[in-house]
């Protein structure tokens, strides 16, 4: 062993003597020569094929040595979410006293669910339609008990605005922002304010101001909203068979009215709303601040109903107070307990 080969024959006595190693020689260029072992050979079963391999790929393992494939260590299995590993020794205690896991329990109570939803609603589970209809049944007690005590206190009897709120339909409708000032568009309320609500669509329709437009759309959308929600505008056979009604309204004009369910503008303000921003571009480079203008307006609807009663009301009131004043003749008595002053 203490003689030194030529690098040819080295590797070829090591591959004829199945030689674990070559000696080395002195020389840093002499490679690490592995043979091929019986632990490191693998060879195919008898039903598969063996595959060529290149010449690269031969020389790589006879130079390198085949590394045996390592095995994968298998993975946990799964654990359930909020519950025990299938593995685990406390499993069959826990399915038997404990019921359900977690998971399994909100499955079960998303069939419910969907078992309730196909149902019709006499026969869905009142005790949890209860929770969104009423959350909090403490202060709906509450509420109750004082409209009774109320209702004992006052021996039956209601005020004049709740008598006029149940037999009285009313409509409020608040417009969003419009681009333009209050000067511009105080006007318009003033002009539709105390019109029928038609007659005032009318004079938006065919009136020059810009704003007008804007008026106009929200007076339609306020009309919808009063039929739809309130019930307004919606004249009875047993109404319009009735003759016309000619009142005296505040201002002194008279209204002949032939349908009293029909909509009119009782009320029409102005909102101020929040300024914009702007820049104005002048010379020499400057800029001034501009503060655009947002306003909306707000009108309240109610029928026709209402005109009729605020007459009478004050034809009643004007009878009252013209009573009041007359002279009226004192009564035909005996004078008794006379003295020789007088009473006064």
């Amino acid at each position: 062993m203490g003689a030194v080969y030529p690098s040819g024959q080295l590797v070829r006595a090591a591959a004829r003597n199945r030689v674990s190693c070559a000696p080395r020689r002195t020389l840093t260029s002499t490679t690490v020569c592995r043979a091929n072992n019986d632990a490191g050979n693998t060879t195919p079963p008898p039903g598969e094929k063996k595959k060529k391999s290149s010449l690269l790929s031969s020389m790589k393992k006879w130079v390198l040595g085949d590394k045996p494939k390592t095995a994968r260590t298998p993975s946990a299995p799964k654990r359930e979410e909020a519950g025990l590993g299938a593995n685990s020794i406390f499993a069959d205690d826990v399915k038997a006293t404990s019921g359900p896991t977690p998971s399994r329990k909100k499955e079960q109570m998303q069939q419910r669910d969907s078992e309730q939803a196909d149902l019709p609603l006499e026969q869905r589970d009142k005790k949890r339609l209860q929770l969104a209809l009423n959350p909090n049944p403490r202060a709906q007690l509450r509420w109750e008990k004082k409209m009774v005590n109320r209702e004992i206190k006052k021996g039956g009897r209601i005020s004049r605005q709740v008598q006029i709120a149940r037999t009285e339909r009313e409509s409020l409708s608040k417009s969003h922002w419009f681009k333009t000032s209050v000067k511009k568009l105080g006007p318009l309320a003033r002009q539709i304010s105390g019109k029928n609500l038609d007659e005032a669509i009318l004079q938006m329709r065919f009136s020059k101001k810009k704003a007008a437009q804007d008026v106009l759309g929200h007076l339609e959308h306020a009309k919808n909203v009063a039929m739809v929600r309130a019930g307004m505008g919606l004249s009875a056979t047993e109404e319009s068979d009735k003759k016309p009604i000619t009142v005296i309204l505040k201002s002194g004009e008279r209204k002949e009215i032939t349908d009293p369910t029909n909509i009119y503008i009782q009320q029409a303000w102005v909102n101020r709303g929040p300024y914009g921003f702007g820049m104005d571009h002048r010379a020499r480079g400057q800029i001034n601040h501009l503060r655009p203008p947002a306003t909306g307006i707000t009108v309240v609807l109610k029928e026709q109903k209402t005109l009729i009663r605020e007459w009478q009301e004050r034809e009643a009131d004007a009878l009252r107070k013209r009573t009041a004043k007359l002279w009226t003749q004192l009564p035909d008595r005996k004078i008794s307990a006379q003295n020789q002053w007088y009473s006064w």
